[in-house]
């Protein structure tokens, strides 16, 4: 007798690969399965790596401005959001391993879901004192259309706000 159970999984779909996967979960049949590489584990981003060159203004900017948990690590920070979390490498550590080409100040561009009007995100930013560069402006992103605003953190990385959310005004 087979056993079912719950088994979070990407769907493969046709030969298209990776950027044909969609998560989802279902009961799956476990044994007897003619091909394995229909069923993988659920995949979700766990951290990724940004540098700062002055570790009290990056813990400043990214508590303040984005919300992050700033949590002391050795000689520095890490910013957590969530579930997902900023690595930080700065002035006095080298993280190991390391990239081929390591990331520098400045040349990080991330996204931040803002979970209300872009309005408010605009609002936001502007009592932190944080000029927008570009925006809004719509843009696509993991759950679909949104509206974006651009700006950058203090060494010049490019950040984004997206929100999904309509307009306070739209009807």
């Amino acid at each position: 007798m087979a056993r079912r159970a719950a088994v979070p999984y990407l769907a493969k779909t046709g030969t298209r690969g990776v950027a044909a996967m969609a998560e989802t979960e279902l009961e799956a049949e476990v044994e007897g399965v003619a091909d394995p590489t229909l069923l993988r584990p659920a995949i979700h981003l766990d951290h990724c790596v940004i540098h700062v060159s002055d570790w009290k203004r990056a813990a400043r900017f990214y508590g303040d401005v984005l919300g992050a948990e700033v949590i002391p690590f050795k000689r520095g920070y890490v910013f957590r959001f969530g579930g997902v979390q900023l690595n930080v490498h700065g002035p006095g550590q080298v993280g190991e391993p390391r990239a081929a080409e390591p990331v520098m100040p400045g040349n990080s561009d991330l996204c931040f879901r803002w979970s209300g009007p872009i309005e408010e995100a605009l609002a936001h930013l502007a009592a932190q004192g944080v000029p927008v560069e570009l925006g809004p402006v719509a843009r696509n992103g993991a759950a679909g259309e949104g509206r974006s605003v651009y700006f950058r953190d203090p060494d010049g990385s490019l950040m984004e706000f997206i929100s999904y959310e309509a307009a306070a005004d739209a009807s």
